[in-house]
Order: structure tokens, then sequence, then C-alpha cells
């Protein structure tokens, strides 16, 4: 039987009851604090990390017993201020972040590791002129190449470390990026199944996916 909210929160601080791929004295990131949190979809658990060698921080939005034996519901999701917050139809974030949500809410137990690399590591001023040439004709991959930067510069060992960290070690990963897959992998999670997130596709945002299908690999239809 899973644990009650408040029966988590007095255990977030404690050390996980196994773990999957290394101690807690290499780990790089710290556990801050964690509480609850209340939202439209149902009663969560949030925490926040901070990394030990950057300025990074991280959120993680989790719900039910953390257990590295029971394969469990985990998303990383990168932070995208104009489709998480602001609505944007440009994208497939927003959509994406709140299915997740949904299904961890209705399995009773999940994780999502939220990371700040908007814009797939370009930060969201740069993100906003990428956006700017995309208006141009440029898609999304041209357009960060044009400013001089990586196709995709995002990184994931961390967000394994905090899924780790939770106490998880087999995971269900609710993606269709294939690097993120890779990561979990090379981090030593045990990817026991992928969950596809199929979204309907708002015309506006076509161009988009059809880039991260095309050029970047990721495993959607649409």
């Amino acid at each position: 039987m899973d644990m009650s909210i408040e029966s988590q929160v007095a255990a977030a601080g404690e050390a996980p009851s196994g773990n999957c791929a290394w101690s807690e004295s290499t780990s790089s990131v710290e556990r801050v604090a964690t509480a609850k949190l209340p939202t439209e979809t149902g009663e969560f658990l949030i925490a926040g990390y901070r990394s030990l060698i950057s300025d990074e921080e991280f959120v993680v939005l989790y719900k039910g017993q953390m257990e590295p034996e029971v394969p469990t519901l985990v998303r990383i999701h990168s932070q995208c201020l104009t489709g998480d917050v602001f609505g944007s139809i440009k994208c497939d974030c927003g959509p994406q972040l709140h299915k997740a949500m949904e299904l961890i809410e209705k399995a009773g137990r999940g994780a999502i590791v939220y990371q700040q690399q908007e814009g797939r590591g370009i930060g969201i001023i740069n993100k906003i002129r990428a956006y700017s040439l995309q208006d141009e004709g440029a898609d999304t991959v041209e357009a960060n190449e044009k400013l001089g930067f990586a196709v995709d510069a995002r990184t994931y060992k961390q967000c394994a470390e905090i899924l780790s960290d939770l106490g998880l070690c087999q995971v269900r990963v609710i993606s269709n990026n294939p690097d993120k897959l890779r990561a979990l992998e090379e981090a030593g999670l045990q990817i026991v199944e992928r969950i596809p997130l199929e979204i309907k596709a708002e015309k506006a945002a076509a161009h988009y996916l059809k880039t991260k299908k095309e050029k970047l690999g990721h495993l959607i239809d649409f």
C-alpha cells in the first residue's frame, strides 16, 4: 500500500532503500526541500534539487512510494516557458507535461524531473531569437545553428541522479526522445518500458513536430 502524502513528506529526507547506479558520495545533486503540492490533476509532492557542479536547479513532481524494485513511471521534462506557462501551440511541450501528470495520477506512482534547460539548452532569450528566425522560415534545428548553438545542448545525467536519489531503479519512461532514453540507460537505470506521449498536433506545431521526427529522431507519429 502506498504511503500517505504526509508520510512521504516525512520520509523525503531519508536515504532511498536501494541504489541503482551510484552512491550518495558520488552524486552531483542535492535535495534542498520537499513539500506537498495540490494541483488540478491531483495531489503531488514537489522537491527542489540543486546541482553541486553548476548553478542549475531542478524541480521534481512526484507521487506514491518510490521503490527500486517497482517499475515506476518517470519523465524528464525540459522547461518550456512558452508552452508550459503561456500555452503556446508552436510546440507540444505543455500538453506533454500535463499528460504525464495525468498518467502518474492515474497510476498513483511516478515522477517528473523538470529541468531548466529552456530551448534545448539555449535559454529563453535565445529561444525567442530562434523563434524570430523560425518566423522567417527556419526550422528549430536551423534556427539554433544560425545562432551559433548546438542543435541540442541538453544533458540528462543529473536528472537520472535525481531519480536514483528518489529511490528508483526500474523505470517506465514517458518520452518520445531517444536521447533521454539513452541517457537514463547509460546512467544505470533499468528501462522496463517506454510510454509514448501521443498528443494531438495543432496546425501551428506541424513543422516543429516534423523537424523533431526527421532531424532529431523523436519517436512520434502525427
